[in-house]
């Protein structure tokens, strides 16, 4: 299951998504408010909730923005219109298969926007059902390896309900049943472990290997719905080359 978070990996290094400010904020007030609706307000227990704090104060987040936010999604705060988590599906070029996952108070916007950015790429939008198939939900963490121990990691990550674990010797990454996110996160967290990203994320069930040119514009088709407002992730069953993600990383 190694290698699903190349896109993710490449993102990371060179900052692509999220380069304005306010989109930053846009996403990280998203993330908060529906990490508050679903686990609730406190961080102590609501691992999800930790974690936006965290990457919400390392972006410098003003205090009071993050606690509007996340009495916004226990409902103490009325403010704002109500927001929920929704799945598009569809198809980018080449037959990819996407999942894309929204946080949106306007399907009716969303679903437009979407579908707008998929046909200019010549993709095209799915009915439900018809591309998440192709996909297992499953937990994700992801750990600097530098000034880790990877065997204390692992020992935790399989104690917790991992299936697998990837050392790149740059990131240690995790990945379990979607029912055991709690669980590992709990004993990463007790354990002194600092987490770089903790999620749940679509992960294909097998992948779609095309030519460089090919894999680059579904790539930067991807990025393109990436940086729409209300979109948080975007799942595919591409393939990335070694090859590719160095001309990525070379841009």
């Amino acid at each position: 299951m190694s290698g699903h978070s190349k896109w993710s990996t490449i993102k990371r290094k060179k900052g692509a998504a999220d380069a304005k400010r306010g989109q930053v904020f846009t996403r990280l007030t998203r993330e908060l408010v529906m990490a508050a609706r679903e686990g609730g307000g406190d961080a102590d227990t609501n691992f999800r909730l930790r974690l936006a704090i965290d990457r919400a104060r390392s972006e410098n987040m003003p205090k009071d923005n993050i606690e509007r936010a996340i009495k916004r999604g226990t409902g103490e705060s009325k403010e704002g219109d109500v927001m929920e988590q929704v799945f598009y599906e569809g198809y980018a070029p080449n037959g990819v298969a996407l999942m894309i996952e929204c946080f949106t108070e306007n399907r009716n916007r969303t679903v437009a926007e979407v579908r707008h950015l998929l046909t200019r790429a010549g993709g095209s939008m799915g009915e439900a059902g018809s591309v998440a198939w192709q996909f297992s939900r499953k937990a994700y963490f992801a750990i600097p390896a530098k000034g880790n121990d990877y065997d204390k990691i692992f020992e935790l990550a399989v104690e917790g309900g991992a299936d697998d674990i990837d050392n790149d010797n740059e990131w240690i990454e995790i990945f379990s049943p979607a029912e055991a996110f709690k669980t590992i996160s709990d004993a990463l967290h007790k354990g002194g472990i600092k987490l770089d990203e903790a999620e749940l994320r679509m992960i294909p069930n097998q992948e779609i290997e095309l030519s460089n040119d090919d894999t680059m514009k579904v790539l930067h088709a991807i990025e393109q719905i990436e940086e729409l407002d209300d979109v948080q992730n975007v799942f595919s069953t591409l393939h990335v080359s070694e090859e590719v993600m160095a001309a990525l990383e070379a841009e």
